[in-house]
């Protein structure tokens, strides 16, 4: 019998906050289909080709591992796909929203916990034979915990988050938190990531005004 995960609403807490408020949440453990790399120079997201093919190779991992469940003979079980999630930092200079083109990049999907490092293989050499490409050589299932963080929904256009983001560093200070990346990056390592976005809205097809993005900072008590 075909069992069906109900993934968006299981993990409403994490992909589906409220845009009023700011809310400090520990997220767990989970299991992504990954790909890094890097903007290009005089480049940013929406027009970075290295980023654009990324993003091809996780939707088509992530389609190819949800047919692949469905069908399996022993335990089917079908799942949504999750949303689009990025990670960014910067190796070289200051990390700035209005200037992304020195932005180091890991780009993310979601995937339940059923499905193994074996059924993660074949999806990427079934890929490989449809659609070869940089991106899909370097596509891995990998798990991130990225503990405690605040996070808030984002109503509005990428180049607006700094407002957002403004409240979010706000009330941390307010409930004694500091965000974790800037102790890691004076360190010289690169272990927690500074700004998390994951995108619920389509920016080919919603006005900028109506896009939904989950903003989310890892954090640490202060001091």
């Amino acid at each position: 019998m075909l069992k069906k995960l109900d993934l968006k609403k299981e993990l409403q807490p994490y992909y589906a906050p409220s845009a009023k408020v700011v809310e400090l949440v520990k997220v767990p453990r989970f299991s992504f289909a990954m790909v890094d790399g890097r903007i290009e120079r005089g480049q940013a997201p929406g027009t970075s080709p290295a980023f654009q093919e990324a993003v091809q190779a996780l939707y088509g991992v992530s389609y190819t591992l949800k047919f692949m469940s469905k069908r399996r003979k022993v335990d089917p079980v079908d799942y949504p796909v999750m949303a689009l999630e990025a990670l960014w930092w910067v190796e070289d200079g200051r990390f700035e929203i209005s200037r992304p083109d020195n932005w180091c990049w890991r780009a993310m999907i979601l995937q339940p916990g059923h499905i193994t490092r074996r059924m993660f293989a074949e999806a990427v050499e079934q890929l490989r034979e449809k659609r070869a490409s940089p991106a899909v050589d370097r596509l891995r299932l990998e798990a991130y915990a990225e503990g405690m963080c605040v996070q808030t929904m984002h109503i509005g256009p990428y180049a607006s988050e700094p407002a957002t983001v403004a409240r979010m560093q706000a009330f941390a200070a307010d409930h004694g938190y500091a965000e974790r990346y800037e102790e890691v990056l004076r360190q010289g390592r690169l272990v927690v990531f500074g700004h998390h976005e994951i995108y619920l809205g389509d920016p080919r097809r919603a006005k900028p005004e109506k896009l939904q993005t989950v903003l989310r900072h890892p954090v640490q008590k202060a001091g």
